[in-house]
């Protein structure tokens, strides 16, 4: 497991991003706590070999507790290092500006 740092917003959304590869399946996973106060969409996008793409979006309600969004797992591509992923933290429905981006690396 690949990760970037540990992040936090002013407006209270924390989140971690991970590439997974495990055997020769390879996806895409953040972890994150929303303590906004609203319901978010997170889109998380893992970047493969060979210009891939697979996003994933989730819907994040409010609270305090840990939760994950992760992409499909696909057959791995090249060495795990070329891969990247990303996840961006925004309003639920498109209605406000980004409040946080995380990446892998």
């Amino acid at each position: 497991m690949r990760c970037g740092p540990e992040l936090a917003s002013p407006d209270g959304v924390e989140a971690q991003t991970c590439v997974v590869t495990q055997g020769a399946q390879t996806w895409a996973r953040t972890y994150y706590r929303n303590t906004t106060g609203g319901a978010l969409d997170a889109t998380l996008t893992l970047m493969s070999p060979g210009d891939r793409t697979v996003r994933m979006r989730c819907a994040l309600e409010a609270g305090d507790e840990p939760g994950t969004c992760e992409t499909p797992r696909e057959p791995a591509r090249g060495k795990p290092a070329a891969y990247t992923a990303v996840a961006e933290f925004a309003e639920r429905g498109g209605r406000g500006p980004l409040l946080l981006r995380s990446g892998s690396n």
